[in-house]
């Protein structure tokens, strides 16, 4: 490891915003706060909106800025990344923001029953491979209840144009109730100015991707608690790069 993430680390440990529960310790250490945050960290009875996969934080700090009223929680399990987003919250003073450092396939054992309000996915690897690390999978999608309200709120942002087909196929196999989609964001009429407002927080990954010229995707879906849910069993023309500058790795052209 380099010395700047090292620095980055050992900074990390001093942020009050910062929770650092990575697999192996949630394994040994069971995170005092689940079904406690508001009481415990916000001290308040706000919603809460999860990004996962945060990155360098860019939309939880800045939804965190335009709604006072809310708190949010930004997760990805790169630290040195999210040292950028924590700094800035703090440097703010930003209250209603805070950072988990952990894995996302372990994410319900972080929260209680009806904690989380709404759930945003900003630009997360598409996994064209492996359907069960996708964030929109059934797989997360299960997990995502265990914490949500009932019918709380999903949204998908993203370059990917296999990740998008694959939501979208997951939301009608399952008929989870649409509030929106667009696949090329910024061309869109009709976006209230609040919405639009939000959508126009841009991450340091989809500016690379709209100097590329590629279209960003948006869709926001409901997400019940009862029913089962099944995978869609569909070919998906598959991406044909993996991130900035970077062609895919595989030769096939299509994956469900």
């Amino acid at each position: 490891m380099s010395k700047g993430k090292l620095q980055k680390f050992a900074e990390m440990e001093t942020f009050k915003n910062v929770f650092q529960y990575p697999y192996s310790r949630a394994e040994q250490e069971p995170f005092p706060m689940k079904g406690r945050w508001r009481e415990d960290y916000f001290h308040n009875d706000n919603p809460i909106v999860l990004e996962l996969g945060c990155g360098k934080g860019e939309y939880a700090v800045g939804l965190a800025q335009l709604y006072p009223e809310m708190n949010f929680i930004g997760v990805d399990i790169k630290g040195a990344r999210m040292h950028k987003g924590a700094k800035e919250a703090l440097e703010m003073g930003l209250g209603n923001v805070a950072f988990l450092r952990t894995n996302i396939e372990i994410i319900d054992r972080f929260f209680g029953p009806d904690e989380v309000a709404e759930i945003w996915l900003t630009f997360s690897d598409p996994q064209m491979k492996n359907p069960r690390k996708r964030l929109s999978s059934t797989f997360f999608l299960d997990r995502y209840r265990r914490f949500l309200t009932d019918g709380g709120t999903v949204h998908l942002k993203t370059d990917s144009n296999f990740l998008f087909t694959y939501t979208t196929l997951m939301v009608e196999k399952n008929h989870l109730p649409l509030l929106f989609r667009t696949e090329d964001l910024y061309h869109t009429d009709g976006i209230d100015e609040a919405t639009r407002r939000i959508l126009a927080i841009q991450t340091y990954y989809e500016r690379q991707w709209m100097e590329r010229g590629l279209n960003i995707r948006y869709m926001k879906f409901c997400l019940p608690r009862e029913g089962r849910l099944e995978e869609p069993d569909v070919e998906i023309p598959l991406d044909d790069y993996r991130s900035y500058y970077r062609s895919k790795r595989s030769s096939l052209e299509f994956s469900v």
